[in-house]
């Protein structure tokens, strides 16, 4: 199981997609000791996976000290950076602590266009830096990339890439209309080329030794399957079932791109929010609407819940209309 916690909404770049729609600091942000207490319930509700994301979570001052206690806790720490504030001394400081592995957002190979989206100028040079730091300090990282119809064309170059720099994998965001990323609605892929470039992917992965991953793509199951892959992952859409996201103020969500708060760990405690509350009871039922309640996969593929909730006026159990397939 995997949780996500945003541990800051600062962040040194103001990206155009960004859910969270981070940039400045929120005053009523999750203390130090808060964090503590959060971390002891995400092992207590029986998470293995950690993400300290953000905003940058490399931001936050105390960040060290967290990555302390998750890894004292015996929790697989993992971190989603933007990459241009891994120093030589910070990856070196981060493997030192026990941290597992860095996910690294590059979404072009094109410097220009990469720095466009991030809104920083030496964004792109930033974090190919912060994976060769990450490199030559032993510490494993991937690159993340927001899959959009300006750099479909590049994603399979971008794998190429990421092999080049010796990541050990690269993870796909297909594009969901949350936060900022409303505003670039029209720059999602249309279905078809949806359901095209993981096809594509899924061929690519074949040709590679790195790990590929489709995120909130989580037809890439079905598609993985009818090719007689044999993947790791044990589904696709994570949310609620395997999967949820905290924000910096400590609010619980589904997933970064369900815009829908079910609680809050300052009132709470996480275990039991992750154990009854009623949201998450409904998604693991799996009884879903239409299309994908009908489906042959829909247990290894469940459907974005996201694009489920966002097209049927927040019913995230209803049908993923991104989705060609019928059978």
């Amino acid at each position: 199981m995997i949780v996500s916690w945003n541990t800051t909404n600062q962040c040194n770049m103001y990206c155009g997609h960004c859910y969270r729609n981070a940039g400045v600091k929120i005053e009523e942000e999750l203390s130090t000791a808060e964090g503590k207490a959060l971390l002891d319930e995400i092992k207590k509700a029986g998470f293995k996976i950690m993400i300290f994301s953000g905003g940058e979570p490399l931001l936050r001052p105390d960040i060290f000290e967290l990555v302390q206690h998750a890894v004292g806790l015996g929790l697989r720490t993992v971190f989603g950076t933007n990459g241009t504030l891994i120093t030589p001394e910070t990856a070196k400081r981060l493997k030192e602590l026990g941290v597992m592995g860095m996910g690294i957002s590059l979404d072009s190979l094109d410097p220009a266009k990469h720095d466009e989206l991030r809104q920083m100028k030496g964004a792109w040079a930033g974090a190919v830096q912060g994976m060769k730091n990450c490199k030559e300090a032993g510490l494993p990282f991937q690159i993340h990339t927001t899959v959009m119809d300006w750099n479909q064309d590049e994603v399979l170059a971008i794998t190429d890439f990421a092999v080049q720099m010796g990541a050990v994998a690269h993870h796909q965001f297909f594009l969901v209309p949350t936060g900022r990323g409303k505003e670039i609605e029209d720059e999602a892929l249309k279905v078809e080329q949806y359901e095209s470039l993981l096809s594509q992917i899924m061929k690519k992965q074949k040709e590679v030794d790195i790990e590929l991953k489709p995120t909130c793509a989580p037809q890439f199951m079905r598609i993985a399957k009818l090719e007689g892959m044999d993947l790791r992952f044990s589904r696709g859409c994570l949310a609620g079932t395997h999967y949820c996201i905290i924000s910096p103020t400590g609010l619980v969500q589904p997933c970064a791109y369900m815009d829908q708060y079910i609680g809050n760990v300052r009132e709470v405690p996480f275990s039991k929010i992750w154990a009854e509350n009623q949201v998450f009871q409904n998604l693991r039922t799996m009884e879903y609407k239409e299309g994908c309640g009908t489906c042959a996969f829909k247990v290894k593929c469940g459907g974005c819940r996201a694009r489920a909730a966002i097209y049927h006026e927040g019913d995230y159990m209803a049908e993923d209309p991104w989705c060609l397939y019928r059978g």
